[in-house]
């Protein structure tokens, strides 16, 4: 077993840096993981650009950045080197990492709802992750692979793991009409727990085309292509109906107002997408047409992350988004391609391999 490793460090925007680190001791109830492949997402896009988000000492979050040096990466699977005495887990189990770390004692825990844990922190944006060779990982947050699922796919796990808790948060009612905006990334993996977990009659708007054949892939039951009309274009191609259900997927500006617009009175509008300017909404038509605004964000590891598994091992989204994997040293090429959208898979990274 090395003593050391390599591993990407970020320090702030576009600065991220390959050293030479210790591998890590894994501590009580902590595996030691040998990483195999690490994704990068749009969270991390922009902290590559813009720097971690900061927020007033009264408004952080436990989901906010950690500032300072920290080993990035969230999305990653590999294979238990030690594993903790007190798991299930064995050495050579290939797991993969649900990230999130919560404490299992606070109110929201009891609730169930660990994604909102008091003391929620997250492998890779306040701990270190995976963009290492090695990873020290709370086992709570490790689920052993499906037999026959490629590492490849793998790494999908916990993104598709947030797209079947956003599915869920949307509470649409089987028979529903449900609108997804948004069939990048994100939008993808909500359509695919959306079928997942119900009978929807789904149908996905998107500026690109590529985008919208994808969507029909993954069982979308017909696509759309935005533009100024869509709230009218949505109804007309319903026969007349509004959706009971929209979700925002895409965090583009003014596409939650298109959201109020299309929804049906009475219906529900799941905000997935981040904006990336405050969102101007006619709260006069929400009050008077009883719409419930709903958000959403990362997945419960318990319930979220076994399902995403599940779905990868059986269903075409892991051929449809997972590319050929690169070396760690590439990792702030593949960073400035996701930034400028130049992105429509999910890009991995084998943390083991070099560029030559």
């Amino acid at each position: 077993m090395p003593q050391t490793m390599t591993a990407a460090v970020y320090y702030g925007a576009h600065d991220i840096r390959l050293e030479e680190v210790p591998v890590p001791a894994p501590g009580h109830g902590e595996a030691l993981v040998r990483v195999l492949r690490s994704g990068i997402c749009g969270t991390d896009a922009s902290e590559w650009t813009a720097g971690p988000k900061t927020y007033p000492v009264e408004r952080r979050h436990p989901h906010s950045r950690h500032l300072g040096p920290i080993i990035p990466g969230h999305e990653f699977v590999g294979e238990i080197v030690e594993a903790d005495a007190d798991s299930d887990l064995i050495a050579g189990d290939l797991v993969a990492s649900g990230a999130g770390v919560w404490c299992g004692t606070c109110r929201r825990c009891r609730e169930g709802r660990t994604n909102q844990c008091a003391h929620y922190k997250t492998l890779g944006l306040n701990l270190d992750g995976g963009m290492a060779e090695f990873a020290a990982v709370p086992s709570m947050t490790l689920r052993r692979l499906p037999k026959g699922l490629s590492v490849d796919h793998a790494a999908l796990a916990q993104p598709l793991a947030v797209g079947i808790h956003a599915a869920r948060r949307a509470a649409a009612r089987d028979g529903d009409d449900v609108v997804v905006i948004g069939a990048g990334a994100i939008g993808s993996f909500v359509i695919a727990g959306l079928e997942c977990i119900g009978g929807f009659d789904i149908t996905v708007l998107d500026i690109a085309e590529g985008r919208l054949a994808r969507a029909m892939r993954l069982g979308a039951d017909r696509t759309l292509k935005s533009s100024a009309t869509i709230a009218a274009d949505v109804r007309d191609l319903l026969g007349g109906r509004a959706p009971e259900v929209v979700i925002e997927a895409s965090g583009a500006p003014g596409q939650l107002a298109e959201a109020v617009a299309m929804v049906a009175d009475g219906g529900r509008i799941l905000a997935v997408g981040i904006p990336k300017e405050q969102p101007a909404l006619d709260f006069h038509s929400m009050i008077f047409r009883e719409i419930t605004l709903d958000t959403t964000l990362a997945h419960v590891c318990d319930t979220d992350l076994p399902a995403a598994l599940d779905i990868l091992t059986d269903s075409a989204i892991g051929r449809e988004f997972a590319e050929t994997p690169v070396a760690l040293d590439r990792l702030g090429a593949c960073l400035d391609r996701l930034a400028a959208g130049r992105v429509e898979g999910k890009i991995l990274i084998d943390p083991s391999a070099r560029a030559h």
